[in-house]
């Protein structure tokens, strides 16, 4: 499945008084007022005085109407005040000059908000794409690896916060980073750009996942070089799936761990913490990377901390381990859809970017599309030697700084 918005994930949830097109109703509003107030006037037995209401046609008409259209309206009121029949230009009642007057400015103010849509469209589609050239959509797979995600800014109307994420193959294996920029919102989106252009970098020439996130660490003291106290730091996980193993490779500097979707269960992979990207203490303390033995059904489970520092009306964090074991037995893109619904549910108000991936490698020898969360489990549901669902397993993983799993 590619890249999901959620409501808020790329969708446009706008109210139509925010600029998002009027609704049916009120574009049938025009038409039913001015058919009920012609057969409330023809079969009244006594005069309603209701032709004022007349003049208001014009006007609701610009709300979803061209300048053709709400011209057509002034025309067809001012004709109706006309016919003698239905009495509608009595003295007091409703004046022709006035109502004349206001149906032209109608069609003035109609054509000015076309234009200004027309123009509106043309920015919002020039956005979109630069965005979108900044973060792509997700591809269903890549590789031996399929993948589910999702995302959501905080700030309304844009495709790109503070969060980002990528899967790549390359000639090391596929690898995937999930980061989080210091900000979020359309002044983080330089920062998003650079680390992802650094990280595609890595995937074609950095042998090991240490180096690359030495690359990502390099690329924002570079950028944050010039600037006095910019203070420009990310957090970011990086994951690698060596070719000819049944491994994954992950490097965490400062940012949430990812967990494993075993069977039933999910699983806190913690790897051994390094600092945030930006901050210049690589050289001084480099990031340790860790090798985790995989299962046939397993999955890797990322997601920003705009998930797991999400709190309720009480304060509390959502308890994200915990929710996802609820929904570990489900196919990725419907977990994706669940653990939304469920955090918006628990927290109505989410004021952080949110970004989730869900990765299901395909092992050696076994047919394993990661469709399914029981998909290889072997019936056993068992959980790695040691582990605790949301705790921090061994999961058959050699904590190796010095591994050379990765390195041929």
């Amino acid at each position: 499945m590619a890249t999901k918005a959620a409501p808020g994930r790329r969708d446009d949830h706008r109210g139509w008084l925010r600029g998002s097109p009027p609704p049916r109703w009120v574009r049938l509003l025009p038409p039913v007022l001015l058919v009920g107030v012609c057969v409330g006037e023809l079969v009244s037995s006594e005069a309603l005085d209701i032709g004022f209401l007349l003049g208001a046609i014009p006007s609701l008409a610009v709300l979803s109407y061209g300048p053709l259209g709400t011209a057509a309206f002034g025309v067809i009121v001012v004709v109706l005040m006309n016919i003698p029949a239905l009495d509608l230009n009595r003295p007091g009642n409703a004046d022709l000059l006035t109502i004349s007057f206001v149906a032209v400015l109608s069609v003035f103010v109609s054509l000015v908000r076309s234009r200004r849509d027309a123009h509106l469209v043309t920015v919002r589609s020039v956005a979109e794409a630069a965005q979108l050239a900044v973060l792509p959509p997700l591809p269903e797979r890549v590789g031996p690896v399929r993948c589910a995600g999702l995302y959501r800014p905080a700030q309304r109307e844009t495709l790109v916060g503070g969060d980002f994420f990528e899967v790549r193959d390359g000639p090391f294996g596929v690898r995937a980073v999930m980061g989080d920029v210091q900000g979020h919102g359309l002044s983080a989106v330089g920062t998003v750009a650079s680390l992802l252009g650094a990280f595609r970098e890595t995937v074609l020439d950095q042998r090991d996942l240490e180096a690359a996130a030495a690359r990502l660490d390099r690329r924002l003291v570079v950028d944050s070089a010039s600037v006095d106290h910019a203070e420009l730091f990310a957090t970011a996980l990086l994951l690698e799936f060596p070719p000819g193993t049944d491994t994954v490779r992950l490097v965490s500097c400062g940012h949430p761990p990812p967990l494993l979707l075993r069977g039933a269960k999910a699983l806190e992979l913690d790897a051994e913490p390094a600092s945030p990207l930006g901050l210049g203490f690589f050289e001084l303390s480099p990031p340790k990377g860790r090798t985790v033995e995989l299962e046939p059904g397993d999955r890797l489970f990322m997601a920003s901390d705009g998930v797991s520092e999400s709190r309720d009306t009480t304060g509390a964090f959502y308890p994200l381990p915990d929710r996802l074991a609820v929904f570990a037995e489900e196919p990725s893109d419907v977990l994706v859809d669940r653990l939304w619904e469920d955090l918006v549910d628990f927290c109505p108000s989410i004021r952080d970017d949110v970004s989730v991936l869900v990765l299901s490698p395909r092992l050696r020898g076994h047919r394993n599309d990661g469709d399914d969360g029981d998909d290889g489990d072997d019936g056993d549901g068992n959980g790695a030697p040691g582990a605790k669902p949301g705790g921090n397993p061994d999961a058959n993983a050699d904590s190796d700084s010095d591994s050379d799993s990765d390195s041929d």
